[in-house]
């Protein structure tokens, strides 16, 4: 069987394993399905996912124009502190920010690699951490909009980490915390005016991973350089794909790229 499409990153849904889909235009492919079986990817062309011309993606899957154009690239997606659609101040597209920066976020602990703060918006949990590799998460404060959300993981991650280390994650070389300890240390270190949205009471959340055998020297995929490549799928984690052979392949940050995928 051959699928083309342009890559995004896979859609998830937490179940007792996570699954796992990826959008290939005319079809919707179920990942976990692929386990242990012979693909073979094919890097074709690139796609614009915001111009959808045949351009060279230059980052977060646009080129450069859209990069530095489009509303859903600027500055404070990446770092929510810098949001201002609160004060009413326009970045790229005001509306588009407001409906974006003022809904509901989470300030969250997640366990991917290490314990790290990040931000995301309400509707996203648990996706945020499924799509970082999170074997257990809880959050933190519940605040009404991103700037807020920003300014609260500035100040905790003075105390605790904001990156993920990708090759600890995909070797499952974790430890378990108990992330209310987490929560409970770092509370004091809450800004003042996100301090009332502070969360007592709620639990970790738990992720299961469709693994089936880890990596244990995971070596990254580059499918410009290495325009084709075939493997024994043989697990699926964070937004990762990782072959029998140790070789990893990092959907999200392939975005634009049209690949074509062979299952045998």
């Amino acid at each position: 069987m051959q699928y083309q499409g342009v890559l995004k990153k896979m859609k998830t849904e937490n179940l007792e394993e996570i699954q796992y889909y990826l959008d290939m235009k005319t079809d919707f492919l179920n990942m976990n399905q692929l386990l242990n079986k012979e693909i073979t990817l094919s890097f074709v062309t690139y796609e614009c996912l915001n111009c959808h011309l045949e351009k060279e993606i230059y980052r977060q899957g646009f080129c450069k124009s859209c990069f530095f154009d489009t509303p859903n690239a600027g500055d404070w997606i990446m770092r929510p502190e810098l949001s201002k659609a609160h004060l009413d101040i326009e970045d790229r597209d005001l509306a588009y920010e407001k409906q974006v920066q003022l809904q509901p976020h989470i300030v969250y602990l997640a366990n991917s690699s290490n314990v790290k703060v990040g931000v995301t918006r309400k509707q996203q949990v648990p996706t945020r951490w499924i799509d970082q590799g999170a074997h257990e998460a809880i959050e933190i404060v519940e605040v009404p909009n991103r700037y807020l959300a920003g300014i609260t993981e500035v100040a905790l991650k003075e105390h605790v980490a904001d990156k993920t280390n990708w090759r600890k994650m995909l070797k499952n070389d974790i430890e378990d915390e108990n992330l209310v300890d987490w929560r409970e240390k770092l509370k004091n270190y809450i800004p003042e005016e996100a301090k009332q949205y502070f969360i007592e009471n709620n639990t970790e959340t738990n992720l299961n991973f469709p693994v089936t055998k880890y990596p244990e020297k995971p070596k990254s995929l580059n499918l410009i350089k290495t325009p084709k490549y075939s493997g024994k799928l043989v697990g699926i984690k964070g937004q990762y794909l990782i072959f029998e052979d140790e070789t990893v392949f990092n959907v999200r940050a392939n975005e634009g790229l049209v690949v074509e995928i062979s299952i045998q």
